[in-house]
C-alpha cells in the first residue's frame, strides 16, 4: 500500500504543479528551477520513474512465478511501451488544436515518452540481467553520461559547456529530430533519457530489496540509510556535474533517488508496518489509475483553453481564466495574493480528479496500460 500512496502523491504532485490558475502566479517550490539546481517540483518526475522501476520487480517476479514465457513477457513490454509512447504523442498534439497542428512540427519527446522508452530498456535489462548486473548498467549509463556531456565537443563551443542554449544533449537531440523538440535543450530529450533508464534501474533494485526475506525493519532502515547516501553522494556530484532536470544529469539521478528512497522508508514505515493507512487512502485512489488522471487531466485541462465563453463586454475569454478570474481570484487574490488565487485552483483540480476516480476505486476498476 506505501508503494500506491507514494505513487498517488507523486501523480497528485504532477497535476498541482502542471494546472495552477495563471502561469504568470506560481509559488517559487512549485515552479521548476530555472537551469541549475533543484525544487520539489524537480523530484515530481524522477519519483515516477523510481516508483515505475520498483513497480516493475514486483510485477516481473509475479509473472515468471506463474509460469508465463519470456517470450510473452516481450511481447507485453513492447505493447506496453507502444501505448505509453502513442498516448504521449497523442497528448503532445492537443497542444496544437484546435488550429495550427502539423506533423512536421509535433514535439515528440514528452513525460509518457521517456516512461515509454525507460520501461522498456530497463525491461529488458530486468529479465537478462539479475540483480548486480542491473546496478552496474545503472551506474555504467550515470558515468557514460557524465562522459559524453564533459568530453564531447559541441562544434563553436567546445566540451563541457552546460548552458541552456549550449550543451551536447541539446546538439545531439537537435541533430536528431530538428524541429520537433521543446526549445533549444527539451527536457526529456532523447541523449538524456539515458541517465533517466538509471532511475527505473534504481528502483527495480529497491523492489529487490522489498521482497527480500529481510525483517520489515530492516528494509525501512535500509531504505533511509541508502537514501542518505543518495542524497549526500548527489551534492557532492554536483560539485563536478550540477543537478539539473532540464539535463537529467547524473548528480540529479544520485540526488532524487536518494530523496525517493527516503520518501519511500517514511511511506513504508508509517503505512505498512505502524499501520496508518487512513491519512493515505486518498493518495491510493490517485496512485491506482496513476497514467489515467495524469491522460484525461491533460485533455479536460485543453478543454477548458479551448472552450471560449463572451462576456458582458462583447469579449471572449478561455473558460479556464473565466474560472480561475471569477471563482478564484476574484476573492484570493485581494485576501491573500495572486499566488494563493492560482494555488487555490490547481488544488481544486487535484481534488476534482481524486472525486472522478473514487468510484472506480470503490467499484475495484483499475485501468492499465
Amino acid at each position: 500500500m506505501s508503494l500506491d500512496a507514494f505513487r498517488g502523491i507523486t501523480t497528485a504532485g504532477m497535476i498541482l504543479v502542471n494546472n495552477p490558475g495563471t502561469w504568470s502566479d506560481i509559488f517559487l517550490p512549485l515552479q521548476h528551477a530555472p537551469w541549475h539546481g533543484w525544487t520539489p517540483t524537480d523530484l515530481i518526475f524522477p519519483f515516477f520513474l523510481f516508483i515505475v522501476g520498483v513497480s516493475m520487480s514486483f510485477s516481473f517476479s509475479y509473472r515468471i512465478q506463474q509460469g508465463r514465457s519470456l517470450k510473452k513477457l516481450y511481447v507485453q513490454v513492447v505493447r506496453r511501451t507502444a501505448i505509453l509512447f502513442l498516448l504521449g504523442l497523442l497528448l503532445n498534439a492537443l497542444y496544437y488544436l484546435p488550429g495550427g497542428f502539423a506533423l512536421s512540427v509535433l514535439r515528440i519527446p514528452g513525460v509518457l515518452q521517456r516512461i515509454a522508452v525507460a520501461y522498456l530498456f530497463a525491461s529488458l535489462l530486468v529479465l537478462k540481467l539479475g540483480p548486480r548486473g542491473q546496478a552496474l548498467a545503472a551506474t555504467f549509463f550515470l558515468f557514460f553520461y557524465w562522459a559524453l556531456m564533459s568530453l564531447m565537443p559541441i562544434p563553436g563551443h567546445g566540451a563541457g559547456v552546460l548552458s541552456p542554449e549550449e550543451n551536447f544533449a541539446a546538439y545531439f537531440d537537435n541533430l536528431l529530430i530538428p524541429g520537433h523538440l521543446k526549445g533549444t535543450t527539451d527536457p526529456e530529450g532523447i541523449l538524456s533519457t539515458i541517465p533517466a533508464l538509471s532511475t527505473v534501474l534504481f528502483g527495480v533494485l529497491t523492489g529487490h530489496w522489498l521482497r527480500s526475506p529481510r525483517e520489515p525493519n530492516e528494509k525501512a532502515c535500509g531504505l533511509l540509510v541508502m537514501g542518505g547516501v543518495g542524497i549526500g553522494l548527489g551534492v557532492v556530484w554536483d560539485l563536478f556535474f550540477p543537478i539539473n532536470k532540464n539535463l537529467w544529469t547524473s548528480s540529479y539521478v544520485v540526488f532524487t533517488t536518494g530523496m525517493a528512497l527516503a520518501f519511500l522508508a517514511c511511506c513504508y514505515w508509517l503505512i505498512d508496518l505502524k499501520g496508518y493507512r487512513r491519512w493515505a487512502t486518498p493518495f491510493v485512489v490517485l496512485g491506482l489509475n496513476a497514467i489515467t488522471v495524469y491522460a484525461l487531466s491533460i485533455v479536460m485541462d485543453r478543454i477548458l483553453w479551448w472552450w471560449y465563453l463572451t462576456q458582458a463586454d462583447g469579449s471572449e475569454v478561455p473558460l479556464k481564466t473565466w474560472i480561475y478570474e471569477h471563482c478564484y481570484a476574484s476573492w484570493a487574490g485581494p485576501w491573500f495574493g495572486e499566488a494563493y488565487a492560482s494555488f487555490f485552483y490547481a488544488l481544486t483540480y487535484v481534488l476534482l480528479w481524486l472525486g472522478l476516480m473514487w468510484p472506480l476505486y470503490r467499484k475495484k476498476i483499475f485501468i492499465s496500460i
